[in-house]
């Protein structure tokens, strides 16, 4: 694939991912394991708010198609199939969930050196049709998406965004939510092996006049071990340690409190995730 300017998805996905991932208010615990012949099986059980779940996921790569296969505890069967290079600079996608078949989705994507083009569709009678389009380059992007129901004849949504990126920092600004709302992001690597970094969003919904700050920040205390810390403008505090306990292996332990009700209980999370 082209080293273009991206996904529309990937605006601003850096910052994202440093106030969300790996936070979570649940337990979980999942085990993968690879064979000879390329297959990779993850199995996972998931405890979220006393309600108990398990599901296993079988991941096999032939050639340039990829396949996805994961069953859940109530025998839903979801499938992705993944071609890469069936046409030049393409990629795609298939996608289908067992018995429901009317949940199949196709999605093509194209990467220029200065474009990226996707288009999905619902496989169904009246599908759901998404569009996204990015120009530009690594360094700055401009983008926008949208989304248009056959059955309704509405659209769905519509969202732009633009993305400036540089070796040590890179800023994003999203007009989502059919434009009424407005997503900036900057995030800032602290020291030359990035892995330590500073982020700041702010987020205002127009029709409500409603602002939301959110700071956060990645520390690596060693080699082995990142703490993460969240706090809003809402008086929310997220905070995070995460540490390889072998090769590939990590330990998340995870909370979430409200400052401005202490009165209320703190959340915790912990995730275990074994790999060979």
């Amino acid at each position: 694939m082209s080293k273009g300017p991206g996904l529309f998805a990937d605006i601003g996905k850096k910052s994202r991912d440093l106030l969300t991932k790996d936070y979570n208010s649940d337990q979980k615990f999942s085990v993968s394991t690879y064979s000879a012949s390329g297959v990779a099986l993850t199995s996972t059980a998931l405890n979220k708010g006393g309600i108990h779940a398990a599901d296993v996921a079988t991941q096999y790569k032939y050639k340039n198609t990829l396949f996805d296969v994961k069953i859940d505890t109530e025998s839903n069967i979801f499938t992705t199939i993944t071609f890469n290079e069936v046409l030049p600079s393409t990629k795609s996608i298939a996608s289908f969930k067992v018995p429901y078949y009317s949940s199949g989705k196709l999605e093509v994507q194209y990467f220029h050196d200065h474009a990226t083009l996707t288009a999905a569709a619902a496989l169904k009678q009246n599908p759901l049709i998404d569009i996204t389009a990015t120009l530009g380059t690594p360094t700055i992007a401009f983008g926008a998406e949208a989304g248009y129901d056959t059955a309704s004849k509405a659209f769905t949504k519509y969202n732009a965004g633009i993305s400036v990126t540089k070796p040590d920092a890179c800023a994003s600004l999203i007009l989502g939510d059919k434009g009424d709302s407005i997503r900036v992001t900057y995030m800032h690597h602290l020291d030359g092996s990035k892995k330590s970094a500073a982020v700041g969003e702010v987020y205002r919904k127009l029709s409500t006049n409603e602002n939301t700050i959110t700071v956060g920040g990645l520390y690596a205390v060693d080699h082995l071990t990142n703490v993460k810390a969240k706090l809003n403008s809402h008086g929310k505090l997220g905070a995070l340690i995460q540490h390889e306990v072998v090769p590939k292996s990590l330990m998340t332990l995870s909370g979430e409190i409200d400052t401005k009700a202490f009165d209320t209980y703190p959340r915790f999370g912990l995730s275990l995730a074994l790999k060979p």
